[in-house]
């Protein structure tokens, strides 16, 4: 099979020009067991405000399509598609959208999704929204055979991609596979040959340690990281390791990374269960970068960080408490479509 690394394909950097948004429309109440009711207005809400600055896709299948329909249909820049979902977590059940030279046709990976390890059932869906978002836009489709969330990966655009050792070398995705095999698939699936790992997660994420809750970048050098300033929390060992890591690592090219702390919330827990919370799960798109809101003094001091960092981008601080208790925030439920073109200073990596 060629690859999309060898067609000169990759996956760019959130901050590039997007198409869309593609979002699931929420709908299964055990994900947030008990307080399902607020949970369409926050995605609304999250909805009304990309959509003004890009076209929000909304999957919005059988029996969400009414509510879809009723809430956020009518704006401006919102499109609903009738493909169903088993879960709203688009990120990891949605495609990697890729971007390529001039004589290739937009293209999308389609990883295989398995509800994070077969934790939660019946995620036959969700495991085939790629295929048909392929489909119904007439992309070149990719299909690698094996498991990942788009959580699990975040990529400089470059040729640079991290990741963590917890969530990609679990054996609940893809246990016939070593660290060199999974390089391997990133090298050639998003054309990111150089892995930086990190190691665990924070307490609370049933993802086993997306990266998308510890490191993201917001520019091709710039990486932003989860640190918690409390040695007593239960997170510090894990993120001043990933911390450390960070510090060591270079790029593609060999150069240091930049690295930029974000404080973390306060603790916070439903049910009894601590649930998490991390300011790094933002999402960049045109224009904008939206960023979780916590009830925590923390809040505008990682909004500030961020409007810093992006300084060609509006910084809007929305609620994320609510849609914390199902485990995940804004990056968890939103996937980019970049634009498909490789002008101006956008590089692929050969």
């Amino acid at each position: 099979m060629t690859t999309p690394a060898a067609l000169h394909y990759r996956m760019p950097g959130e901050w590039e020009p997007h198409d869309a948004t593609w979002i699931s429309w929420p709908h299964r109440q055990a994900t947030w067991p008990g307080a399902f009711e607020p949970i369409p207005g926050v995605f609304a809400r999250l909805i009304q405000t990309l959509s003004a600055f890009e076209i929000v896709n909304v999957l919005a299948g059988g029996p969400a399509w009414r509510q879809a329909q009723t809430m956020v249909g009518d704006l401006p820049n919102v499109r609903l598609h009738d493909i169903e979902t088993n879960d709203a977590w688009a990120r990891d059940h949605g495609p990697t959208f890729l971007v390529g030279p001039a004589d290739q046709p937009p293209a999308l990976v389609d990883w295989g999704f398995n509800a994070w390890g077969r934790k939660y059932p019946h995620f036959d869906k969700d495991d085939a929204v790629p295929r048909q978002i392929a489909e119904r836009l007439g992309l070149r489709r990719f299909e690698p055979g094996i498991i990942l969330e788009g959580g699990a990966v975040e990529p400089n655009g470059q040729g640079t991609l991290l990741t963590t050792e917890e969530c990609l070398l679990n054996p609940n995705r893809n246990p016939h596979l070593n660290r060199a095999d999974i390089e391997r698939y990133l090298a050639e699936f998003l054309n990111a040959p150089h892995v930086v790992w990190l190691g665990r997660g924070i307490v609370g994420d049933d993802t086993d340690g997306h990266i998308d809750e510890l490191a993201r970048f917001v520019n091709p050098t710039t990486v932003v990281a989860a640190v918690e300033h409390d040695p007593a929390d239960v997170n510090y060992p894990a993120l001043q390791d990933n911390l450390a890591r960070l510090h060591a690592a270079t790029d593609q090219a060999g150069r240091p990374l930049q690295i930029v702390p974000l404080p973390m919330p306060r603790p916070m827990y439903q049910d009894g269960r601590r649930v998490p919370g991390s300011y790094t799960n933002f999402y960049i798109a045109n224009g904008v970068v939206i960023v979780p809101q916590f009830d925590d003094p923390a809040d505008a001091v990682a909004l500030g960080i961020l409007s810093a960092l992006l300084p060609d981008r509006r910084a809007i601080g929305l609620p994320t408490r609510q849609l914390a208790w199902g485990l995940g925030a804004f990056h968890c439920i939103t996937q980019q479509q970049p634009t498909n073109s490789l002008g101006g200073d956008q590089r692929h990596v050969s």
